[in-house]
């Protein structure tokens, strides 16, 4: 089960296989239906402005009016849990296949639970990730969640190699600094902090002005630990990010193009498949335009060009 995945309608059922009761199907018409999609957002926008006004004190009468439209919202959230995943018909578990599907139903189930009543934190949070399910309906933050996502087993290996240049270079600043500097300086704690903030660079010119006054090479410290980390690992981490993007943008483009290549005969295809097929089509493209570029020169090459060639053509035939 994964968010990346946009749900499916419900898979159109065979002919000779008994028809889904009336009501089913209008279930399904209605869900797979962009008037209902325009609603349901125009819900969540206005559950969120909600949110936001009882930010504000002193609301007064209006307050129990409020709370009334919060329940209104409530039971508008539950007709469309509950029109999806009728509109499954006589496969309600396919509902729980796809992880926005799942994602919809415990935030809106949450708010139901027992202890959760009142202005208690935990439910301000709960209504606060109902926003969250805009990203289900624009394709271009399912994108970006999808990247994100995607992104981080290479983020996981990224601050494991930024911890350890953070605690080398903050075990160096603690034998050097230390006794000059203890406010910034003075324990691994206070040496990691300062080099952390220092990722801003708003504090370079300052602490280079430090260092200098206690050696001149001190200056190999600080530049040696910007180019490490403020320009390497963070372009290492844009890399990793973009790389990303580029994956779950070709995953977008293939979906329900690339077949089945494996074995476990589920009908969808693989992240795997998807790019490759993604990368075909690019080369397909790359080809083609090479082909137009061609036809073009050769469309726009004088007549003079074509008549020699010509010549050239018949007398090496004969």
């Amino acid at each position: 089960m994964s968010l990346l995945v946009e749900p499916r309608p419900p898979r159109q059922e065979d002919a000779r296989a008994p028809r889904a009761p009336r009501f089913t199907g209008w279930c399904g018409r209605v869900a797979g239906s962009r008037a209902f999609e325009t609603a349901i957002i125009v819900a969540i926008g206005a559950n969120a402005v909600l949110l936001g006004i009882e930010t504000y004190p002193d609301l007064g009468s209006a307050r129990p009016w409020l709370h009334a439209l919060e329940w209104a919202f409530r039971l508008v959230f539950v007709a469309e849990i509950a029109i999806r995943l009728l509109s499954y018909g006589r496969r309600p578990q396919d509902f729980f296949r796809h992880g926005w599907n799942v994602f919809d139903l415990v935030v809106i189930a949450a708010t139901f639970v027992p202890g959760l009543h009142g202005d208690s934190a935990m439910l301000r949070i709960v209504r606060i990730a109902r926003v969250v399910r805009l990203v289900r309906f624009s394709p271009g933050l399912r994108t970006i969640v999808n990247a994100l996502l995607r992104s981080l087993p290479g983020v996981g290996g990224f601050l494991a190699l930024a911890m350890v240049t953070f605690y080398v270079y903050g075990m160096a600043g603690w034998l050097i600094f230390a006794d000059e500097y203890p406010e910034q300086y003075g324990t691994i704690g206070r040496a990691v902090l300062t080099l952390f903030v220092l990722l801003s660079l708003e504090t370079l010119p300052d602490l280079i002005e430090q260092g200098l006054a206690l050696s001149p090479w001190t200056l190999v410290y600080y530049v040696s630990y910007v180019l490490i980390t403020a320009n390497l690992l963070l372009n290492i981490l844009m890399a990793v990010i973009v790389n990303s993007m580029e994956e779950a943008r070709r995953l977008d483009m293939t979906r329900g193009l690339a077949p089945d290549f494996d074995s476990d005969g589920d009908g969808e295809p693989d992240d795997v498949d998807r790019i490759m097929i993604s990368q075909r089509l690019d080369d397909l493209r790359a080809v083609l335009d090479q082909l137009e570029r061609d036809l073009r020169l050769d469309r726009d090459r004088p007549a003079a060009w074509t008549d020699h060639a010509s010549a050239d053509r018949t007398s090496t035939r004969n």
